[in-house]
């Protein structure tokens, strides 16, 4: 056999293994920094991060308008790029509303009361644009120009949803929010041992 048909076999048995190796799994989308890591929990945090990304429009596309007409990108007008911006807030509008349905089908179908839990999730989420006053202008709007509603939000809405409305009341919505650790100060409590019964 010549060299070359040799090197050709050797070829074809290292691909062939190959086609046979099953596809990699999808990988999943990470968690945002700082959201919880229940399905509920961070429906709870998009929702109160994405409301805070659409509560500075006003303020910062007057800003966003400038570096847009500054920094021109070439073949594309200035409204092309600034309609990018109404098309991103219409469709967080619509994300919104997905949350909102998402929660509220969760906090009906849970079998003990979540809305308190929710409401400290979206607090959290909103924290994320708690920066937003102190810093320059430029620069605000150079951080809301790059910001994007983190790939697990909707896809974890629809399906908290989806599995609310099925389920009803037997849907977990995921598990309690870490309680605040105790003081040092406090010892924990610990359960009384019972004595063993004295036989007869």
């Amino acid at each position: 056999m010549s060299a070359l048909l040799f090197a050709l076999a050797l070829l074809a048995q290292d691909a062939a293994p190959a086609a046979t190796e099953p596809a990699p799994a999808p990988v999943e989308a990470p968690y945002p920094a700082g959201a919880p890591k229940d399905d509920y929990g961070l429906v709870a945090w998009c929702h109160g991060a994405l409301t805070g990304y659409l509560d500075l429009h006003d303020q910062v596309m007057p800003e966003v308008t400038r570096i847009e007409t500054t920094f021109r990108a070439p073949g594309r007008t200035i409204a092309d790029d600034l309609q990018v911006y109404a098309d991103l807030e219409k469709q967080g509008r619509k994300d919104l509303k997905l949350f909102a349905r998402a929660m509220e089908a969760a906090e009906r179908a849970s079998l003990k009361p979540i809305n308190v839990r929710g409401g400290e999730a979206v607090k959290r989420g909103r924290a994320t644009w708690a920066a937003a006053p102190n810093l320059p202008k430029a620069r605000l709007a150079q951080e809301w120009m790059s910001w994007t509603l983190p790939a697990r939000c909707g896809t974890t809405a629809k399906a908290l949803e989806t599995r609310a409305k099925l389920l009803g009341a037997t849907v977990d919505a995921g598990a309690e929010m870490p309680a605040e650790p105790a003081s040092p100060s406090e010892p924990p409590v610990e359960a009384p041992v019972e004595a063993p019964a004295n036989p007869s």
